[in-house]
């Protein structure tokens, strides 16, 4: 017989029987013309595919063990391996000029899909369990029958789905044994053996084929088009002692681990861009100092703990292979990255056409539009819209707020009064009386504070009995550039920490509170979370938090989202919002001032919040940013010498499935390889260890 009408019955054919039975002492004298991928191949009626989605969710190994939940797994991979048997007699007779090498090779792997698919039918016999019983799709189908070459076809069956089968076959093989399932188990061994073969056979003709000096990795990434994807090349957990000896390199191992692309979600766009109010003040009128292009790329990564694994990050420069490895083995999910050229999308990216969910820069501002403008278009992001919500991001507003929130909840005695609110002034002598009248109340230490400046920066502290000349030239130049300055005593703070709040459709939603620790100067340090907000702290401090009746933390809650979602709504704002409060010592009593800064923008505080999400349940966390003084006065040389000596002492432990969670341990949040001036380190403990 020969390999055409071989190819033909079990493409065309709606006898299960005809579509497995083997065939010896096949010639291949006669390949015939190419033909055209049937909409779907012949089966029998009872394992055609559904016209219904058909949506199969694995069972857990304590399921595995009822023989029902045990015969639908193996039915739907019984499914899948008819499906290869059928796309490779499809590749027979798709290519017929393919090399005779190669046609050979097809032919070969798929009568061991026969013989898997027979398998897969004998052991659902034996579990009570018809074939075709239960629906099913043709996904695979779909995903492969359209392929164009012979590269397509070993780039998306034998790399990609076949692959994947490397992980899905060995674990299943050990869920198998440890319910003494001994029949599925040798079933799942044989796969995963020749699955090794299937996997070795297509890279060999995928290294043939592909371009001349490209890595394998970045030959498969590139060959793989939307809706294929790399992501499809693997399952958890990962099974890296398979590829090695499918004779996958160790590159191309250690970037499938540690890729990320949706599998059909629509993806959020994150971008991380920390200087956003001096942009809305300045616009091009501002540049960032050294220090800050350091930040800015240090951490530029860190929004990829605000997001879901299938979202985009846009950064200037990838994470390390090595980091991000490091990252999903200590149970964080990883996103997509997308690098930039330059301040812009590059030209030929796929997000250029691709359909896109929310943008969330850290915040939006003239530079973060800039970045994004390409997808912007419907979503009323544009210069008109950010006028409008440029007053949100001025200190101007955190103080008019604060008074409407002190005329809302009067007569408190341990809120504090209007008089330790910021006032604007507009000129340098308004400044100087208004620090003349701060200092006549009693309060030797004053701040001017930027209009638009970043939160814990862009200050004077005003601690000299007489304002020198250079603080003088610094309030000119200021009110110069930008209309005006706050000015408020400087308070002695106790204990700081933020309101969490997120905008979106015109409802602020309130998603929690975190601690922070700033330095003597105000500047941040370190966030904070515990299981309840208030633990550890002492008697006096947590009294005044919680009041007689345990209400005065809710009481701002709903006071703050009282007041500031109407305007917010009103300007169409939407995304993160962080509102900065704390305690201070006014003589001998206690007083809250429920806002500092409102920062119209993700913040640390944000982030700590979503980091606890990986925190397993009743542990604190606490994330620090290390500079170069910090580094310094711990005995570090480096940030790399630092992230050693915190896997020595706080190794990383995890907690079990489904999804594992941190129990305790530290993790670099950005990379201490590569960091410049600032490394972002997360710890999790317990009460007496943060």
């Amino acid at each position: 017989m020969e390999v055409r009408e071989f190819a033909e019955r079990i493409l065309f054919s709606n006898s299960l029987e005809e579509k497995l039975t083997p065939f010896a002492d096949l010639t291949d004298d006669s390949p015939g013309p190419a033909i055209t991928a049937p909409e779907q191949p012949g089966r029998p009626r009872c394992v055609e595919f559904s016209k219904q989605r058909v949506k199969f969710d694995f069972p857990s190994a304590a399921h595995l063990e009822d023989d029902g939940k045990r015969g639908h797994l193996l039915h739907f991979f019984a499914n899948h391996e008819l499906l290869a048997t059928e796309l490779m007699a499809l590749v027979l007779l798709k290519f017929p000029d393919a090399p005779k090498e190669f046609r050979a090779g097809v032919l070969r792997t798929l009568k061991e899909e026969q013989d898997h698919t027979r398998m897969y039918l004998r052991r659902l016999e034996q579990l009570g369990v018809t074939f075709g019983e239960h629906a099913v799709n043709g996904f695979f189908w779909r995903m492969i029958a359209d392929m164009a070459t012979p590269l397509d076809y070993v780039s998306r069956l034998s790399l990609t789905f076949e692959q994947a089968n490397l992980d899905y076959s060995q674990f299943f093989a050990a869920q198998f044994a440890t319910i003494g399932d001994t029949l599925s188990e040798k079933l799942m061994r044989r796969i995963y053996e020749d699955e090794i073969g299937h996997v070795s056979y297509g890279l060999e003709w995928f290294r043939k084929w592909k371009e001349p000096g490209q890595s394998d990795w970045e030959a498969f990434r590139k060959q793989l088009r939307l809706p294929h994807s790399p992501n499809r090349a693997k399952a958890a957990p990962f099974n890296r002692k398979g590829r090695r000896e499918a004779g996958l390199d160790e590159e191309f191992i250690d970037e499938l681990f540690v890729y990320s692309k949706s599998k059909g979600r629509t993806p959020d766009v994150h971008l991380f861009n920390p200087f956003a109010e001096s942009f809305m003040g300045r616009g091009s009128g501002f540049a960032p100092n050294k220090q800050q292009v350091a930040l800015a790329h240090d951490l530029e990564n860190l929004p990829q703990f605000l997001c879901h694994k299938d979202d985009v990050v846009l950064v200037h420069q990838r994470p390390r292979t090595g980091f991000l490895a490091d990252l999903q083995d200590a149970g964080f999910e990883l996103p997509e990255f997308e690098v930039l050229d330059g301040d812009g999308i590059n030209t030929d990216s796929e997000l250029q056409t691709r359909k896109l969910g929310e943008l969330r820069p850290w915040a939006w501002s003239r530079d973060s539009l800039r970045v994004l403008q390409p997808f912007a278009a419907g979503t009323g992001a544009n210069d008109e819209w950010l006028e409008g919500i440029r007053s949100f991001y001025s200190k101007a507003w955190g103080a008019e707020i604060l008074n409407a929130l002190l005329d809302r909840v009067s007569d408190e005695e341990w809120l504090c009064p209007k008089c330790d609110v910021g006032r604007v002034a507009r000129s340098v002598d308004e400044a100087v009386a208004r620090v003349e009248a701060i200092r006549n109340r009693g309060h030797q230490r004053v701040v001017a504070k930027m209009l638009f400046g970043v939160a814990g920066a862009n200050m004077q502290r005003l601690w000299e009995p007489e304002l020198t000349a250079a603080q003088l030239t610094w309030l000119e130049r200021t009110i110069a550039a930008e209309g005006g300055v706050v000015i408020e005593p400087w308070l002695e703070r106790v204990f700081d920490f933020s309101f969490q709040f997120h905008m979106t459709d015109g409802e602020l939603r309130f998603l929690g509170m975190v601690r922070m620790i700033n330095d003597q100067r105000g500047q941040y340090q370190a966030s904070e979370c515990f299981p309840r907000f208030t633990a550890g702290l002492d008697e006096e401090l947590s009294s005044l938090l919680h009041g007689p009746k345990g209400g005065r933390l809710k009481l701002m809650e709903e006071s703050l989202g009282g007041l500031l979602e109407p305007k917010l709504a009103q300007a169409g704002f939407r995304g993160a919002l962080g509102v900065d409060a704390f305690v201070y010592r006014d003589r001998e009593r206690l007083r809250l001032k429920p806002i500092t800064e409102i920062n119209a923008r993700y913040t640390m505080g944000r982030v700590m919040l979503e980091l606890m999400r990986n925190a397993a349940n009743g542990r604190n966390g606490r994330m620090e940013l290390v500079g170069p003084a910090a580094l310094k006065q711990r005995g570090f040389g480096s940030f790399a010498e630092l992230s050693e000596q915190l896997a020595k002492d706080e190794p990383v432990r995890l907690s079990g499935s489904p999804k594992p969670r941190i129990q305790s341990g530290a993790v670099c949040l950005n990379d201490p390889k590569v960091a410049r001036g600032c490394v972002a380190v997360f710890h999790v403990g317990s009460m007496n260890r943060t």
